[in-house]
């Protein structure tokens, strides 16, 4: 889980994450969200919300750790996060996908 924290501080200092409900929610709505990722501390109606609309518009998404989110970013109690680019967005999926087989 580390590395995958790792790397998405490194795509949030790269300008390649968009943090918050609403500009996730624009993201995703208008095609530019490669993958959501959502706060496991996120009230469950924002959390409906998201991964209502990551399904409608075929956009992955993945819970992360209560608090690890914002902290990742370097923006505390953000609860919502999109990554913008492609490439990033894929490798940090397989981190996060390893992460979760190691821990299970």
């Amino acid at each position: 889980m580390n590395r995958a924290l790792g790397t998405l501080g490194l795509a949030m200092r790269a300008g390649r994450v968009q943090s918050g409900e609403a500009n996730c929610d624009k993201l995703i709505k208008s095609g530019g969200a490669c993958l959501v990722l959502i706060d496991e501390g996120a009230s469950l109606p924002s959390r409906k919300a998201v991964t209502d609309a990551c399904a409608h518009y075929s956009v992955p998404y993945r819970l992360i750790p209560a608090g690890e989110l914002g902290q990742a970013i370097g923006r505390p109690g953000r609860m919502v996060a999109a990554i913008t680019d492609q490439a990033l967005a894929a490798r940090l999926d397989a981190l996060l996908r390893d992460a979760a087989t190691t821990i299970d």
